[in-house]
């Protein structure tokens, strides 16, 4: 067989699996690891069949050939011939060009700097990068304040010495005299685009796995079909287990490779606490890596984890959920090269973690993810990913749509629902509840208006002295809620209990509350800036009046 048709009939059973699957694999992958591919697409194409079967082999056998042939992608001929068409493809031995945000750029500066450049083609603000380089040289190098010695972009070479021009950039916006946000910001304003040029060390996503981690074969079908969510969801997994530091951070350099690698960033593995890591075992080879975020970067209300999933030690999707209210909201993906697997189940097995993680009944899926204002989400069909899994609109109208559209579907041989109609039925959340229909749940509180409430108290009160605003107000909610001493409280609840203050004096009715009600609350927002953000949510969802009340504080007029 030559290895054009041997790669084409390896795509055509990527996801056939069961007897004498791998015996027919195996001579297939023999015959295109010493082929040469003429196109790049082929190539790419060949790239991809492997990454799949890397998490889904059919045995030992199978394994052990694909994991050599992507030990040694990057060195075939064809690879090194269509490198720069590969260009942000993830492909080992292709470079990645991307507007990285600022904790991953430092992440990539540390791990491979001198792989990283600036691309001068693309920057985003030319002038505040030159306005920049007065912050980031001494002062004695650069006697006349207001005219440096040379232009810009010859004297950030002048500056930068060994460095690349990225390092030196990254490096010295880190030693500003800003931390936290603040940095991200002042970097992020001068629209970099980054070059990492491949090389020994380099983020890949070939070579991409748990280094040494057991394998589980795929001997059986693939579970294709649809599952029944609400019973999936009440099957706890086998195994969660809290992590410590080095394996957290081991599979968190893991999380970011596999961002990297699909030119993408992910708010809570670029803010990621390492203290507040876990690791999921659902059986089978599917393990969800499960992480929070640092106290700084928290929301108010809500607790946010980043997942990523993982099949046999290869990462094949992420998720983002948060979680309050007994409900969670849930953001998935699934990387490209593992669609058209096991998507619906592995869902399945996510939900079920979070609710065995925070007790969630209620899931729902905002408007973006659906294909609201989202191409890629529209043309994926999510809507009907999601509407097919049991997820329906709240929305009257939107309801009314859907099930119409359901009808025509079903009725109809070789019906497609056309765009115009799938943008009007991703304007608002879906949700799926496992008991009795509650709408005190994340996506149907309209918490946006807490902010503008507290906006309209802060401005009235203090007008634009913030600072002054913060420190009375957490005086008094401690008086208020039983005299915590609050200036010593550990960095991280001292944070939120300035963040949460302007809450209390908001709160309806809480000066009518007993003194465990005020204690309890008082216990809750310590938590939000505690080692563990889930312990904020088990506190805030065992308190159902504190809930209550943030609740009716948003949908007050």
């Amino acid at each position: 067989m030559n290895p054009l048709s041997a790669l084409n009939r390896l795509a055509g059973m990527k996801t056939t699996y069961g007897p004498g699957c791998g015996s027919e694999r195996l001579p297939l992958l023999r015959i295109v690891a010493r082929a040469r591919f003429r196109t790049s697409a082929e190539v790419a194409q060949l790239h991809e069949l492997l990454c799949f079967l890397h998490a889904y082999p059919d045995d030992a056998r199978v394994f052990a050939q694909v994991h050599r042939m992507l030990r040694a992608f990057d060195v075939r001929a064809d690879v090194r011939r269509w490198r720069t068409r590969l260009v942000n493809s993830g492909v080992a031995g292709a470079d990645i060009v991307y507007p990285f945000g600022f904790s991953t750029a430092r992440w990539l500066a540390s791990r491979c700097g001198r792989n990283l450049t600036i691309e001068w083609n693309d920057v985003g603000n030319l002038a505040a990068l030159e306005g920049r380089l007065q912050l980031f040289s001494a002062w004695a190098e650069r006697p006349v304040f207001d005219e440096p010695p040379l232009e810009g972009r010859a004297w950030l070479d002048r500056l930068r010495g060994r460095e690349t021009d990225a390092e030196f950039v990254i490096r010295r916006s880190a030693a500003l005299p800003v931390r936290g946000m603040a940095n991200d910001h002042l970097y992020d304003e001068l629209g970099l685009t980054l070059r990492v040029t491949a090389g020994p060390g380099t983020p890949n996503r070939t070579r991409s796995r748990v280094p040494a981690h057991a394998v589980v074969p795929q001997p059986t079908p693939l579970r294709l079909a649809r599952p029944d969510l609400l019973s999936e969801i009440r099957v706890p997994p086998r195994r969660i287990r809290r992590i410590g530091q080095p394996e957290a951070r081991q599979l968190l350099d893991l999380a970011r490779e596999s961002m990297v690698t699909r030119s993408r960033d992910l708010y809570t593995f670029t803010a990621a606490n390492l203290r507040d890591a876990r690791l999921v075992d659902c059986g089978d080879g599917l393990e969800f890596f499960c992480i929070g975020v640092e106290p700084e970067q928290r929301l108010l209300l809500d607790t946010v984890y980043g997942i990523l999933t993982l099949r046999n030690g290869v990462p094949i999707g992420y998720a983002l959920f948060s979680a309050l209210w007994r409900s969670s909201e849930v953001a998935y993906n699934v990387f490209e090269s593992f669609r058209g697997g096991e998507s619906a189940w592995v869902y399945g097995r996510l939900l079920a973690t979070i609710h065995a993680m925070f007790g969630a009944d209620t899931f729902t899926v905002d408007p973006y993810q659906l294909g609201h204002e989202n191409d890629e989400g529209l043309d994926s069909g999510a809507w009907w990913f999601y509407y097919k899994l049991g997820f329906t609109p709240w929305d009257p109208a939107t309801a009314r749509l859907a099930r119409a559209e359901s009808a025509k579907v079903a009725s109809r041989r070789g019906y497609r629902t056309n765009a115009a109609t799938l943008r009007r039925l991703v304007r608002f959340n879906v949700f799926l509840q496992l008991g009795e229909s509650r709408a005190d749940v994340i996506g149907a509180i309209p918490t946006d208006r807490i902010g503008l409430k507290v906006t309209d108290y802060l401005t009235t009160r203090f007008g634009s002295d913030r600072e002054r605003a913060t420190v009375t107000l957490a005086d008094e909610a401690a008086e208020r809620l039983g005299a915590v001493r609050w200036r010593r409280l550990p960095p991280g609840e001292k944070l939120f209990w300035e963040r949460w203050a302007p809450l209390v004096a908001l709160l309806p009715g809480i000066d009518r509350w007993s003194a465990q009600d005020k204690r309890d609350l008082a216990a809750v927002i310590r938590a939000k800036g505690s080692r563990v953000e889930s312990d904020f949510v088990a506190r805030f969802d065992a308190h159902p009046r504190i809930g209550a009340a943030l609740a009716a504080l948003a949908r007050r007029e």
